[in-house]
């Protein structure tokens, strides 16, 4: 069974039983939440990016280049991280999906930015996503930055493991991130995006009154652990 760490914020390592590590969303050594730097993250097979802002991606380039890992994200960002010499990179997009060494990744929609960290052009700027990795028969979808949106409900019954920011502010609230649960209905939520900074203080334990008893709320620590 695959394992998920999380390292704060809405940043996570996944480790198949194979041995695949996948890292999403790489948001290190400025974490506030983070316990270890990106130096201590050790080996790496492959980045998943959802969207370009410096609190999903700024650590993507020079922890690719460090590891040799293969960088996952739309064309737009696979192109702008091409810029800066990372070749080994796979590009996609929202409504495409593809079957890797370890699993498969399917891009979904995000309402959110779409500007990419280190692009001072704006030439780059690409559509946020949301992933839906298929993993050692468990399915894991990790929202991204969004808001609520119907097409939510389009993964009822394809989701074990949700991840879905809570903020609010830059991304869904506490309410209607208890919707998307209900649009959802995984097996466990673990809420994120929250706590990190002033204006995204949120209780995660108001959000698990929201979501009630109808999915487990997995309220997890920097450096804490899930068996999917």
């Amino acid at each position: 069974m695959a394992t998920l760490t999380f390292h704060g914020h809405a940043t996570f390592t996944l480790e198949t039983e194979g041995g695949a590590r996948i890292v999403i969303d790489p948001f290190f050594d400025d974490n506030p939440q983070c316990t270890i730097k990106r130096t201590e993250v050790g080996d790496v097979d492959f980045i998943l990016c959802t969207h370009g802002h410096t609190d999903h991606f700024v650590d993507a380039i020079p922890l690719a280049r460090e590891t040799g890992a293969t960088l996952i994200a739309t064309y737009e960002i696979v192109s702008f991280v091409g810029t800066k010499g990372i070749e080994n990179a796979h590009p996609m997009h929202i409504g495409g999906g593809f079957d890797f060494p370890f699993g498969r990744v399917k891009m979904t929609p995000a309402l959110h930015g779409g500007q990419v960290h280190g692009d001072e052009t704006g030439q780059f700027t690409t559509n946020p996503a949301g992933l839906l990795i298929t993993v050692d028969g468990r399915r894991l979808y990790h929202a991204g930055d969004t808001a609520l949106t119907m097409d939510m409900q389009l993964l009822r019954g394809q989701v074990d493991v949700a991840v879905l920011p809570i903020g609010d502010n830059f991304t869904m609230g506490p309410e209607d991130a208890a919707r998307a649960v209900e649009f959802i209905q995984p097996e466990v939520v673990i809420p994120v995006h929250y706590n990190t900074w002033p204006l995204i203080e949120q209780d995660p334990e108001h959000f698990r009154s929201l979501v009630g008893d109808r999915t487990r709320v997995e309220v997890m620590e920097p450096g804490g652990h899930l068996s999917l």
